[in-house]
């Protein structure tokens, strides 16, 4: 790495909007980096050797969690794993009682998913550790923005003038205010696209263009980012059935090769196979979904990488 000691703006990372343009390309000219490391024989750096990382997740989360826990393997973090549900907080405990009690083991950044959007600010006003948000209710996910706009880059070169469509369930989702925002803040255009019972009302005042057509907004971008849809969070019914939703603005090869340009396809994941994607399509040469899973390793050590410098300024 670099001599001079880099860092971000921020001592956290609770949300894209809390970052600058230039923390965004320092993250990114980080990762690059780290992509090296990744593809090396020995694939570790002793970059965190002297940090202890909590990872607590309060929500399920099989992706992110492990995407996290190699990135500080690969930075030679230590590392605590914390699951709610086999914790106390099932008997009562309070968000900042959990942590303090981690803390009070040396814990230097908490890497915290929660089911409530601010949990992750609430937390940082209240503990001495660093805290990188894993997603916060269907408020924001910063890191999975991270790595899609890198993602992007790493495929067009840039991400400036590039239109991307985010499809799908958009109300429920932190993948996409998110993205939202970081592909605002590099100089893409966006559009959002879904039923309109799963388009948040207020989401045109982010500068984003609204399209219920799906054929429009696949022939108006040159990226289009499928979101799952998340039953979980729902709870009323926002279309008559999946079949019907999958017929509507689910994406299969035949519409894919109906387009009058090739466009690439992403998915954060996990795919609902058959629903908003295809197999056909989510395993075709325009689809950079296993890119994505890969660039997530390298942009959470950056991030990690970047936030723990700021303890040896």
């Amino acid at each position: 790495m670099a001599e001079a000691i880099q860092t971000l703006s921020t001592k956290h990372l609770l949300g894209i909007k809390d970052l600058t343009v230039r923390d965004i390309e320092l993250i990114f000219e980080t990762a690059d980096t780290f992509k090296d490391v990744l593809n090396r024989p020995i694939k570790k750096v002793p970059s965190l050797r002297d940090i202890t990382i909590a990872n607590i997740f309060f929500e399920n989360s099989t992706r992110t969690r492990l995407s996290f826990e190699l990135a500080q393997k690969r930075l030679s973090a230590d590392i605590v794993n914390f699951a709610a549900s086999s914790s106390s907080v099932s008997k009562g405990e309070t968000l900042i009682d959990t942590v303090n009690n981690i803390l009070s083991m040396k814990v230097d950044m908490v890497v915290m998913r929660h089911p409530y959007p601010g949990a992750g600010v609430f937390l940082s006003k209240h503990v001495d550790a660093q805290i990188v948000n894993a997603g916060d209710g269907a408020h924001e996910h910063p890191t999975q923005a991270l790595l899609d706009a890198f993602s992007i880059k790493e495929r067009y070169g840039e991400v400036r003038g590039k239109k991307i469509a985010i499809i799908g369930d958009v109300l429920h989702s932190r993948v996409a205010l998110s993205n939202i925002l970081c592909l605002h803040k590099l100089g893409a255009e966006v559009m959002v696209c879904g039923p309109s019972t799963l388009i948040p009302r207020y989401i045109e005042t982010l500068g984003v263009k609204v399209e219920h057509d799906l054929m429009k907004a696949l022939n108006w971008c040159d990226v289009a980012n499928m979101l799952r849809i998340q039953l979980e969070r729902q709870d009323i019914k926002y279309f008559p059935s999946l079949r019907e939703y999958s017929m509507m603005y689910g994406l299969n090869k035949q519409i894919l090769n109906s387009l009058d340009k090739e466009i690439t396809v992403m998915h954060p994941g996990p795919i609902n196979r058959g629903v908003e994607i295809t197999s056909d399509v989510a395993d075709s040469k325009q689809s950079i979904i296993l890119d994505q899973v890969e660039n997530g390793v390298a942009i959470r050590m950056a991030v990690l990488y970047l936030l723990a410098n700021q303890r040896n300024k």
